[in-house]
């Protein structure tokens, strides 16, 4: 066997008995980079715009693969600084513009043991702790959207996607399966583009879109539409638009398709966790009628990205994502009562992202999970007030959600843009943009649970100030 040459070592692993030891001093070099980025970049994006950013980010990062490296405490100091002090930090109270969470410490740092022991969930043999606790928390989270009493084949189910955008394609396919090549998506103009990108992957006949000029998707248009249409349908609800926050009316879009024989799904990306809050839940009425619901829990949920969940009400709906490859799976090894795994995603290889959305679970409860939901929604219904209060702004609607639609008043759209460009190059704040009656609206989509009434107001102000300039 080849020895290094003088002065290359072989560096330490991650994993096994002494993976710990390796870890404990580099963390720590990380965790110090980490604070001093935030330190110096002190607000929630860095100042400058683009190109700062990049001549900072090339100047630590290059040359990118040099002859003679720098060792792991240099690499690790130098690019875990640039990329922290060149982050957009959705931590920071003025970091407001995306369904982009701040992740929970815990989370993150259930995150680093799974990065550490770098399970992979497509065979028993590479994930076999980490196999049975995908299929615990998946189906206690699938039962939480289908709630009731059920038997061994009406047990619901749910499997784990990189987020919304797979979860809907994975929910167009199972409808493409079960109903032919024919099958027609109906939705509304406020439904996700990944609706409209899935069906032309899958090779579907393009969506028929639906106005929406309330912002939801009507029953009586739906059913209008539906009742001009032949062949399998499909229709997308929406639990949580991008755009503004608002829930369609899951229970009458449900008796709708039930009357003209559609199938349903709904999107639930955004607006899904509010199943864990009793005081917020009764907006998700009739979430369990549809024939699959898409999660996703780096947005309400606060965890590392990705997170994404596809629920469907029985374990039998995913019946064809069964696929076999005889080193993964060979039917000898399932028949000897090894699980197989690579029917529970399109994806190979895939890491164990359960592992961090369990810790939560299992640490804050129904009860913690709550509180948070609970208090964003606060904290969007507050943001509406401050700007009801001043009368140089414009509110758009309260909020349903943790968006909020605002602007100044009389401004033209060309200034609300240059005033969140200037914001973003100043590194003050990252606000969102929205285009709602024809106009152009800053987005404030809220997700910190430690922002304060403080932090909202200084929001304003901000605003206030750059659109004074």
């Amino acid at each position: 066997m080849r020895t290094p040459p003088p002065g290359i070592t072989l560096p330490p692993l991650a994993g096994g008995e002494h993976g710990s030891d390796a870890l404990r001093p580099l963390l720590a070099t990380v965790l110090d980079a980490l604070h001093d980025g935030a330190a110096e970049r002190g607000g929630p994006l860095p100042a400058g715009g683009p190109g700062r950013v990049a001549g900072r980010l090339r100047t630590a990062a290059e040359p990118v693969l040099p002859d003679t490296g720098a060792g792991p405490g240099e690499a690790l100091r130098t690019l875990v600084h640039a990329l922290s002090l060149g982050a957009a930090d959705p931590a920071h109270p003025h970091c407001a513009a995306h369904l982009h969470t701040p992740p929970l410490a815990l989370a993150v740092a259930a995150d680093l043991a799974a990065s550490a022991l770098n399970q992979s969930m497509d065979s028993w043999d590479q994930a076999p702790a980490a196999s049975v606790l995908e299929a615990l928390v998946t189906r206690a989270l699938a039962d939480e959207v289908y709630p009731g009493p059920r038997t061994a084949d009406t047990a619901p189910d749910a499997v784990l996607t990189t987020g919304g955008t797979e979860s809907n394609q994975l929910a167009l396919l199972l409808a493409r399966e079960r109903h032919g090549p024919t099958l027609q998506v109906v939705c509304g103009a406020h439904t996700h583009h990944s609706v409209h990108r899935a069906a032309w992957l899958l090779g579907l006949p393009r969506p028929v879109t639906i106005p929406t000029p309330a912002g939801l998707l009507d029953p009586a248009a739906l059913d209008a539409v539906l009742t001009a249409l032949r062949g399998p349908l499909l229709v997308v609800a929406t639990a949580g638009t991008t755009d503004t926050g608002r829930i369609d009316p899951l229970t009458a879009l449900a008796d709708v398709c039930d009357a003209q024989g559609a199938a349903l799904h709904t999107d639930a990306s955004y607006g899904g966790p509010l199943l864990f809050s009793p005081t917020h839940r009764p907006l998700l009425d009739g979430l369990d009628r549809a024939h699959s619901v898409t999660l996703d829990l780096h947005k309400l949920g606060w965890q590392p990205i990705a997170a994404g969940l596809l629920a469907v009400p029985r374990t039998g709906d995913l019946a064809p994502l069964a696929h076999t490859a005889d080193y993964l799976n060979a039917d000898d090894d399932t028949e000897a009562g090894l699980p197989d795994l690579l029917g529970r995603s399109l994806r190979t290889t895939r890491r164990p992202d359960v592992f961090k959305i369990a810790v939560t679970l299992k640490a804050l409860g129904r009860a913690g999970l709550a509180a948070l939901v609970d208090r964003v929604l606060d904290s969007a219904r507050l943001l509406a007030d401050l700007v009801e209060d001043r009368p140089g702004l414009e509110l758009y609607e309260r909020p349903t959600l943790t968006t909020v639609l605002f602007r100044p008043a009389g401004a033209p759209d060309h200034a609300v843009a240059a005033t969140r460009r200037a914001l973003l190059t100043e590194g003050t704040a990252v606000l969102g943009r929205a285009r709602a009656d024809d106009r152009l609206w800053f987005k404030a989509t809220l997700l910190n649970p430690h922002a304060t009434p403080g932090d909202l107001d200084t929001l304003l102000r901000l605003v206030e100030g750059g659109t004074r300039r």
